[in-house]
């Protein structure tokens, strides 16, 4: 089994701001403070740095990504369609304060954003994450297709059902309500946007990733 590599935990935004050296201690950072911002990375001296700098300079990106495919399995894969936009989501925690959003996928400018919402999943987040993209789209008349690094959520927009095992209660009610929306939309609207699953080994993380854990 390989040792899984040590990460260094960047928070600019929470109830201590630092460099943390377990996720665990960033965690503790982050949870119940609204609009908390963080970041992982491979280093400590990567870490400390982008701390002295602008969040908004490392969010989403990632700068030191280098693929371990084969040159023949890039040429393969090939490049981006840029005439599209990327969506996913982030869950602090199973259940946990749970955001998703979309962005153009060449500029990575946002185009929506919901949430936090209270006791989300991450698989609940990228579901909603495609149909709120296949919504604006269909709006827009656009001919753009929808990027997401989520099988399930891919397969659950298919079946126009969303498969969670959480449970439904107080506190999640309004994101369960939405969830509802999300449904009775696919169930009542058709629609021709290619949903494709973004290339993560060939290409990096997901333009819309919130660049966390």
């Amino acid at each position: 089994m390989s040792k899984k590599k040590k990460k260094y935990y960047t928070v600019w935004k929470g109830h201590n701001t630092g460099v943390f050296e377990s996720w665990d201690d960033c965690k503790a950072q982050i949870k119940d403070f609204q609009g908390a911002i963080y970041k992982s990375f491979a280093t400590f001296d990567a870490a400390k740095k982008a701390l002295k700098g602008n969040y908004k300079d490392y969010i989403g990106k990632d700068k030191s990504f280098k693929s371990e495919l084969s040159e023949a399995q890039l040429k393969k894969i090939g490049q981006p369609n840029y005439n599209s936009i990327s969506v996913d989501a982030a869950s602090s925690g199973n259940p946990g304060k749970m955001e998703y959003q979309g962005v153009d996928t060449k500029t990575k400018k946002p185009i929506f954003k919901q949430g936090p919402f209270e006791e989300g999943t991450n698989n609940i987040g990228e579901f909603l994450a495609i149909v709120h993209g296949l919504a604006y789209l269909k709006q827009k008349n656009s001919n753009r297709i929808i990027y997401t690094d989520s099988k399930t959520a891919i397969s659950w927009v298919k079946k126009k059902a969303c498969n969670t095992k959480l449970e439904r209660n107080s506190k999640n009610e309004d994101l369960f309500q939405l969830v509802e929306r999300a449904v009775n939309w696919l169930k009542t609207n058709t629609y021709t946007t290619p949903i494709v699953k973004w290339e993560t080994k060939a290409w990096g993380e997901i333009p819309a990733d919130f660049g966390r854990k």
